[in-house]
């Protein structure tokens, strides 16, 4: 082997500044990797063989042609050294032996969370970002980004696609699913005292099932639109509601807004909280909304976590949403005519935001 060079400060300079550009480009080959283990059910095949498994196991459990197995191998290099897997050379061995890490198990059909990275990663969500730059060029509200690819919103899309719908549906329960489980159990102090809870855009009320069942003494509901209200499930405590929240909200202890406002500009955002505030009963008579959304910059100082958060910010903006930071929350949560809030930043990149009027 030659001997290593050492480039010149200066060009040494020119080539981290290329590499940085270059890792910044490739990006997205870590995303479609993801989106490949998930479509290949990768995470499942090591699953099934006790949670490691060399490459000829993995192929016995996926839909793989032999022609591909060296791919496979490539593809699994990516994997592991982004960390959705871990690899080990047992001594001996020239087959690596690759394992399930906190992150991929999530992954394993039977934790369910992978339906919300399928979600995100669809061509249908993707696709808008191509056309980032033309958008900037073009006058705020319309078209949003999503619009500008697909000719419509996201709600008449998945209407007249039934795939989608599903993928939509499936992503969403997931995640609902993930979250609110490690609500109830840490910051479950913020649904004590409430009698009746109004779970608004609730969808098919995952979330108020959740809370129902961990707290039976909260007489639960979901406010949707009519077309979401007529498929969901029955023979369950929640009761389901046909309505508009930014018509009016049906009275209740505690209005729950799960990721919602996010979705929606300021001015949205203060009516529907203005429609929660006629909602619910004074502070003093235990009053309040519970926000569960990003707010930007809080949490821990890892760089992880404050990047996913201004990704998602970004990422919401294909329909003209926007994730907060403090003060840009308080702003509305003012104007909506409230009087107090407080931050509990113990989930994940997102936060609960308890609201008093």
């Amino acid at each position: 082997m030659a001997p290593l060079i050492t480039p010149s400060p200066k060009n040494q300079a020119l080539l981290d500044a290329q590499l940085e550009l270059w890792h910044h480009t490739l990006g997205y080959i870590k995303s479609m990797a993801l989106k490949s283990a998930l479509d290949l059910r990768i995470p499942d095949a090591i699953h099934d063989h006790g949670g490691t498994a060399t490459l000829p196991q993995i192929v016995t459990k996926i839909a793989l042609h032999e022609s591909k197995f060296f791919c496979l191998r490539r593809l699994m290099r990516v994997l592991t050294v982004t960390g959705v897997f871990s690899v080990e050379l047992p001594d001996g061995s020239s087959e690596p032996v690759y394992g399930l890490t906190p992150a991929s198990r999530l992954l394993v059909t039977s934790k369910n969370f992978s339906p919300f990275l399928s979600l995100m990663l669809d061509s249908v969500f993707v696709s808008p970002f191509f056309g980032l730059g033309e958008w900037f060029q073009r006058e705020l509200p319309d078209p949003t980004l999503f619009k500008m690819t697909h000719g419509q919103k996201p709600w008449d899309f998945a209407a007249h696609n039934k795939k989608f719908a599903k993928l939509f549906d499936d992503g969403m329960v997931a995640d609902s699913g993930f979250t609110m489980d490690i609500i109830v159990k840490e910051c479950g102090d913020v649904f004590h005292g409430i009698s009746s809870l109004i779970d608004v855009a609730g969808g098919l009320g995952g979330a108020s099932q959740t809370i129902s069942k961990a707290f039976p003494h909260v007489e639960c509901s979901v406010l949707d639109l009519p077309h979401v209200v007529a498929g969901a499930p029955t023979g369950t405590n929640v009761k389901y509601i046909a309505g508009d929240m930014f018509e009016s909200i049906p009275s209740a202890n505690a209005v729950f807004l799960k990721w919602v406002l996010h979705d929606w500009g300021d001015a949205e955002c203060v009516k529907i909280l203005r429609n929660c505030r006629k909602a619910i009963p004074p502070r003093d008579a235990g009053g309040k909304v519970i926000i569960f959304d990003m707010v930007v910059g809080s949490g821990t100082s890892d760089p992880k976590h404050k990047e996913t958060q201004v990704f998602f910010d970004l990422f919401i903006m294909f329909i003209n949403g926007a994730e907060r930071d403090e003060q840009e929350w308080k702003k509305i949560i003012l104007e909506a005519g409230f009087s107090d809030y407080k931050i509990i930043p113990l989930v994940g990149v997102r936060s609960i935001i308890e609201v008093y009027p």
